[in-house]
């Protein structure tokens, strides 16, 4: 064809895949800003339904800040990963059905170069991905953005370009109209620092980068990465899609430019570290049972400490307050130059936390009012995720200091009984399968409905009534 490409490659990503869900199998959610995360003090959206953006907020933001920008109407409900899962497969069996190979990144976005594609033209290739996207919606229910360009990072653009729930084909002879006025930062590899280097070179587009001189780009990024980031700028992507090998750990540490003296300064980088890996969990799909914290001393010497969980989480502030308890005191352990946070014992079996930080074994607690002091500046950071052949290479690390369980585990169990927590699923001999809306004063207010019944009715029952009993959230999926 005249018109045509040798190469497609298209990326998938579910819109706002946690809140999505929840808005499929409640119905009653359609609509509204939902808010998917912790709601305790230290509790971070992990997800947000588009309804909840238009109003400012975003994954990774603190909760109680979410719940100020959306305002009264915000409903807030916790993560459940067995649901997420269990969506997640049948989106990629649609995937396996449409084409050979498939790379997943997340349990809510994949690669895919279907073979058929070769040679084809744009218009064909936005009929390829409106069939998908038909089958993804048939076989789910879901809302997908599907992004075609000439390799994966044009693929990955074109589908930011597209949501929500949309389709952008980026041909190759598109990319000075389309990417190139596209923010410097829309390329994998420009984070904040890279992109503040490039900037003082007066780069701030793609285009810019594209054309800038070979010398500079190794000036201002590096001799390894800056000519390969400029070479995917200038259009010449010809990575491979590929499966993956599936996550053993998942971890973000960071280097500091000046050693962490204080304890202030050592919470501030646990967390920092935490939540970097945390993203990648939800992103992954399972939850982790063993948090690892890494310290390197300013002599370079280096010391690890892990805490195996008696269930798996996807609690950012578990992982904080698990993190916390093992990072040392630099007091005690001297200056600090690297820190990170690992998670590991990856599973697809976890508990949704149902208490609050001072349940966890051997928590070292915060006083509520005190802030962190201030990190030096990063020299480096790193977020990565190792598979079972890293993990087993020569440069995988063990966890050499381990703590001991402690009594606490008891406390743990303890908050794990906890019924009819608003977001629950519940079910009723008479009504069928529902979700706790609210509890309090002896009562439980419960909306019935499925993902296949519509909006449902809303009842009230006493918090004893025997025929309310919690139930499989696999159910609200009503398969």
């Amino acid at each position: 064809m005249a018109d045509g490409q040798d190469r497609w490659v298209l990326h998938v990503d579910m819109d706002a895949f946690f809140a999505s869900c929840e808005q499929l199998t409640r119905p009653t959610l359609r609509g509204r800003p939902v808010l998917v995360g912790g709601v305790g003090g230290r509790g971070v959206v992990a997800g947000c339904s588009y309804e909840a953006r238009a109003r400012g907020a975003r994954s990774a933001m603190p909760s109680h800040q979410a719940r100020r920008l959306v305002g009264p109407s915000a409903v807030f409900v916790f993560p459940r990963m067995a649901v997420y899962r269990a969506l997640s497969r049948r989106v990629f069996e649609v995937f396996s059905a449409h084409a050979p190979v498939v790379e997943q990144v997340s349990v809510d976005e994949a690669f895919l170069e279907p073979p058929e594609l070769r040679g084809a033209d744009a218009e064909r290739t936005r009929r390829w991905a409106e069939d998908l996207r038909a089958a993804i919606r048939e076989s789910t229910g879901l809302p997908a953005s599907v992004g075609a360009g000439a390799g994966k990072q044009y693929a990955k653009i074109a589908s930011e370009l597209a949501k929500p729930d949309g389709i952008a084909v980026v041909p190759r002879r598109d990319h000075s109209d389309v990417l190139y006025p596209l923010p410097v930062r829309s390329l994998w590899g420009v984070g904040p620092v890279a992109g503040e280097r490039l900037s003082q070179f007066g780069i701030s587009t793609i285009g810019d980068l594209a054309a800038m001189d070979d010398d500079d780009v190794v000036h201002a990024l590096g001799r390894t990465v800056g000519p390969a980031i400029a070479r995917i700028a200038r259009g010449y992507d010809d990575r491979p899609v590929h499966e993956r090998a599936e996550a053993k750990q998942i971890s973000a540490e960071s280097t500091f430019a000046a050693d962490l003296t204080t304890a202030g300064q050592v919470a501030a980088a646990v967390r920092r570290s935490a939540e970097g890996a945390h993203r990648r969990l939800l992103g992954d799909g399972r939850a982790a049972r063993t948090v690892t914290v890494k310290i390197k001393r300013t002599d370079f010497t280096s010391m690890t400490r892990s805490f195996t969980l008696p269930v798996g989480t996807t609690s950012l502030e578990t992982i904080i307050a698990v993190a916390r308890s093992l990072a040392p005191d630099p007091l005690d352990f001297g200056a600090i130059r690297l820190l990170g946070v690992g998670l590991s014992g990856l599973t697809e079996i976890h508990q949704d936390a149902l208490f609050e930080q001072e349940f966890l074994p051997g928590t070292r607690q915060d006083s509520g009012h005190d802030e962190p002091d201030d990190l030096p500046d990063i020299l480096g950071v790193g977020t990565t995720v190792t598979t079972d052949e890293e993990a087993s290479g020569p440069g995988a690390e063990a966890a050499d200091d381990p703590l001991p369980a402690t009594p606490a585990i008891g406390a743990w169990r303890q908050g794990l009984q906890e019924r009819f927590r608003t977001g629950s699923d519940v079910r009723h001999p008479e009504f069928g399968h529902g979700w706790v809306q609210g509890s309090g004063h002896g009562r439980v207010s419960v909306r019935f409905e499925t993902a296949v019944t519509g909006p449902g009715r809303m009842r009230t029952f006493a918090e004893d009534d025997p025929d309310l009993e919690l139930a499989d959230p696999l159910d609200s999926l009503g398969w």
